[in-house]
């Protein structure tokens, strides 16, 4: 027992690149993520020293975790600089570090055992599951377990029993609008399985592109793209295999009827409308679909779903179904008179698209069923007659979720989970499947499956997609796999950090790409001044980057400031915390700054941070002035900082105990006001805690 122990640890270790992290005040999640489902720790610790041996079974033989097992001791090697690897198959001669144990191989399908129990003893590491999927949701846990203190490398005393709270834990990469190079997905692939996310939901059909090789309709890769890009059948055996081998399931999407120029510009005589399409240029909704009256319609899709199924083994297809508001329909007199012909009215004895597309899904449901495919369609396939093997993914609201569940559909819940909108990290850990008000029955709560982040590429290519996707993904991860209980949001952006830190060590560039876009634009690879500035900027929320005077195409670079700013500034975030922490003081003290060493340190913290913005503007202007793609961030540079004066001000008043002058207040407010006006689809993120530092 002791030499399995011993042989678990470090082969855990071996699996996820995770990093290092500095030794830190115990706490009761340290830098797990996501949260396990029960946690204890101990006193004492297992330190890694020159050797480095796994124990793993000689029987059942799981390919995935022997690999897993090798990654993860690579890393381990590459991490310390100290362990030397050693492998053995069967009971050893001599102790080992790192011992596993799981009853079978598990199969990457809906519902599979992935629970494990994790011990980590002075005298080694045991790690156990009921199947080889667990085994690699250990692996994970264990890598971000590593910590080092001084020139010492150790894993904390721990016992973990863990298993996942939804069986699905999706992330969607559109692939359609930007191409995603096989790369890019697998260092994606590789981030989820850090995390336990378990389906890649591949979006690769839409509008502007058709993204994979068709030999019955080649034309839909050749033709119907508007920037180059395709997988071919080889490419996507290996993004399979590689998915397959951390535990994920891959899903992909093939979206009709609408989102579909793509076909139509290949083979318009699918098209509800009569005219030559070219690739579509734009990346608003196109409103066009295809025709539902033809029966040459559904054996189009029957040919192409015959070869795409083959393609992809999980049993569940997705055909989009959203978006089409039917306008294409309405408009021709032929699809019209189909519609009242077959008594698809609406009450006021109109055309009714709803129920055209209800009996397209229904067709198409069919054709899937054919090839022993369960159908996944967003929240507008969701009618009266269609089957309840539909399921359901809602990305309209938690209506569309309930909705399918009382109706007896299995579902999915991306509202509230779309990273593209640069929401908050916090904005996503609090949106829960199934909070405890959910009006469901215990049986309709069954149905519902879990849930998927969804990356929509039209701002994003495969240079900085990575930046927006992490590390926010990782708390819908934990939010899918956790407790519902589990909801301390400074807590969740503690050990965010820690993660994103991690990430950085499986290839992940969420970081790097934003510098080297800093550095393009600097000319210079000193990027001071100008990080200063992007670092507090945001691109505007939800698809305000629309609206804002200036057009995007599938062929626009994504290389100007907006695009190397966060999604979530943490630096905002944190000055954020740090002037509500001063107020609490402040508040405490009943409105005087408190002569405490916590106190002072808080201040001077605000302080030094607002200095830094105050003078950036005399180091960055010029910068900023010598090229018109920086030249539009110039007012904002101004913005912050008056902003950083303003809390200036402010700080001085507080020190000496004052209050602000009559009238000092009004014109600050509308300086503040001002502040907040976006600039070059990006958002001064800081104004709010100044406005929150003048309230007090």
């Amino acid at each position: 027992m002791l030499q399995r122990l011993r042989f678990f640890a470090l082969s855990l270790l071996f699996l996820f690149p995770a990093v290092i992290l500095q030794a830190q005040p115990t706490t009761a999640t340290r830098n797990l993520m996501p949260v396990p489902a029960e946690l204890k720790w101990g006193k004492g610790r297992f330190v890694v020293k020159q050797h480095w041996r796994v124990l793993l079974p000689s029987a059942p033989a799981d390919s995935a975790v022997t690999a897993a097992v090798q990654r993860f001791n690579f890393w381990l090697i590459e991490r310390t600089g100290r362990p030397s690897l050693a492998f053995a198959q069967s009971e050893p001669t001599q102790p080992t570090e790192l011992s596993i144990r799981y009853g079978r191989s598990g199969k990457v399908m809906l519902g599979e055992d992935e629970s494990y129990t994790l011990r980590v003893t002075p005298i080694g590491v045991v790690l156990e599951a009921p199947t080889s999927l667990g085994i690699l949701r250990g692996l994970a846990t264990l890598q971000q377990l590593l910590t080092v203190e001084k020139k010492s490398f150790y894993f904390p005393e721990a016992d973990i029993h863990d298993r996942p709270r939804f069986a699905w834990r999706g992330l969607l990469i559109d692939a359609a609008r930007h191409f995603m190079p096989v790369p890019v997905l697998k260092r994606n692939l590789d981030a989820m399985a850090a995390v336990k996310l378990n389906v890649l939901h591949w979006h690769l059909t839409d509008d502007q592109a058709f993204r994979v090789e068709s030999r019955v309709f080649p034309r839909l890769h050749q033709a119907g793209s508007t920037t180059p890009g395709f997988y071919t059948r080889v490419q996507i055996k290996e993004v399979l295999d590689y998915a397959a081998a951390r535990g994920i399931r891959v899903i992909p999407e093939f979206d009709v009827p609408s989102h579909a120029t793509s076909w139509l510009v290949a083979y318009p005589r699918l098209a509800s409308i009569d005219t030559v399409y070219t690739p579509y240029q734009s990346f608003r909704t196109s409103n066009i679909a295809l025709d539902p009256t033809r029966e040459t319609t559904y054996t189009f899709i029957d040919s192409l779903f015959a070869e795409m199924t083959q393609l992809f083994p999980d049993p569940y297809f997705h055909i989009g179904g959203d978006e089409n508001d039917g306008r294409q329909w309405r408009r021709n007199p032929r699809i019209a008179q189909y519609m009242r012909a077959q008594g698809m009215l609406t009450p006021k004895g109109l055309p009714d698209k709803h129920q055209l597309q209800t009996q397209f899904n229904r067709r198409v449901l069919t054709i899937v069923q054919k090839y022993n495919k369960k159908m996944i369609g967003w929240d507008e396939i969701l009618g009266p007659g269609l089957p309840t093997d539909a399921v359901i993914q809602s990305w309209r609201g938690k209506k569309g979720l309930y909705d399918a569940a009382k109706e007896g559909h299995p579902a999915l819940l991306s509202n509230g989970y779309y990273l593209d909108l640069n929401f908050s990290a916090a904005s996503h850990y609090l949106t829960d499947p199934l909070p405890v008000d959910a009006p469901l029955t215990e049986a309709q709560k069954k149905l519902i499956l879990g849930g998927e982040a969804t990356m929509w590429s039209e701002f994003a290519d495969a240079n900085i997609i990575d930046s927006r996707i992490w590390p926010r993904a990782a708390a819908v991860a934990e939010r899918l796999w956790s407790a519902g209980t589990v909801t301390d949001v400074p807590d969740m952006y503690r050990r965010l950090a820690a993660v994103s830190a991690q990430l950085e060590t499986l290839g992940l560039q969420h970081r790097q790409a934003p510098e080297q876009i800093l550095q393009q634009l600097a000319g210079s690879p000193d990027v001071t001044a100008l990080r200063t500035l992007a670092e507090v900027l945001e691109p505007v929320k939800e698809y305000k980057r629309h609206f804002q005077g200036f057009t995007y195409t599938p062929q626009t670079p994504l290389n100007r400031l907006v695009d190397a700013a966060p999604a979530e500034s943490e630096k905002a975030r944190q000055f954020g915390v740090q002037v509500d922490s001063l107020l609490a003081l402040v508040k405490a003290n009943q409105g005087k700054l408190p002569r405490t060493a916590t106190a002072r340190r808080v201040f001077n913290g605000l302080r030094s941070q607002l200095q830094i913005w105050q003078l950036n503007e005399v180091r960055v202007q010029p910068l900023l002035q010598t090229s018109p793609s920086l030249r539009e961030y110039a007012p904002l540079s101004t913005h912050l900082a008056q902003v950083a004066s303003i809390g200036l001000a402010r700080l001085a008043q507080l020190e000496k105990g004052q209050q602000p002058p009559a009238g000092w207040m009004a014109p600050l407010q509308k300086q503040l006001d001002a502040a907040k006006a976006p600039a070059g689809q990006t958002e001064l993120v800081v104004v709010d805690p100044i406005k929150r530092l003048l309230s007090q």
